[in-house]
């Protein structure tokens, strides 16, 4: 079971994520230390950026102006401007970040730093720490809901996700979900909650409302990202 579980970690921690600007799409490369730029149109790489040590987590603001890179091995963001393919900050965080979110309106980042089990909250007016959570254990996956009221993210070692309330930046609720929940998706209508849990092998349906789990769907292996249609209707 403990090699199962270091395996599993050191896939968590090592793969590619990606995130989508139209026409640009954007990839860390832990292993090379830079961020990939990709024009969805030809499918060629139009642009490599050096950032931190070991990105993983990627997120880009709603104008598409911004994109921040979660380092784990460097402990900070790196904030790229997407119409220089540069970086313009680097915000030190807590120790080994992963998962990274940004609010609707652009304001805030909300970064999961996995080691230190904690939130960092990055005010990106100003690219600085406004407030830190605290987390359960080992969190992962991060998400906030499109009214930007609530963050949801997943407590790796715990088996559960833990809920934010943005006025507060205080946690309200902490749900029971499968084993070892790493992907965190909220869908159009901030309804639902939908987790991945690699350890069990399931999907969690989370109703908001209540802050129960609803539905547990069975998937294949080792269940990773998650994402929602615009529509709600598939994962």
């Amino acid at each position: 079971m403990r090699f199962r579980t270091v395996m599993l970690l050191a896939v968590l921690l090592l793969g590619h994520q990606i995130a989508l600007a139209a026409p640009f799409a954007y990839i860390t490369n832990p292993g090379s230390d830079n961020v990939s730029v990709i024009d969805t149109a030809s499918d060629t790489v139009v642009a490599t950026v050096p950032v931190g040590d070991g990105p993983l987590g990627v997120a880009v603001n709603p104008a598409g102006t911004r994109i921040y890179i979660a380092n784990q091995n460097s402990n900070n963001v790196s904030v790229i401007d997407s119409a220089t393919n540069t970086v313009t900050a680097t915000v030190p965080v807590g120790t080994t970040p992963v998962g990274i979110a940004v609010n609707p309106a652009g304001t805030r980042v909300y970064v999961a730093n996995f080691h230190s089990d904690t939130i960092s909250i990055i005010d990106t007016a100003t690219n600085t720490l406004a407030a830190t959570v605290p987390a359960v254990a080992d969190p992962y996956g991060i998400a906030v809901n499109p009214a930007g009221t609530r963050v949801y993210f997943a407590n790796l070692n715990s088996s559960t996700i833990s809920v934010i309330d943005t006025a507060t930046n205080s946690v309200t609720a902490t749900v029971p979900v499968g084993t070892t929940p790493v992907g965190v998706a909220v869908n159009a209508a901030g309804t639902r909650v939908y987790v991945t849990n690699i350890g069990s092998n399931s999907v969690s349906v989370i109703d908001t409302a209540t802050n129960t789990v609803i539905a547990t769907v069975p998937v294949t292996s080792l269940p990773f990202g998650v994402a929602v249609n615009p529509a709600g209707t598939r994962l």
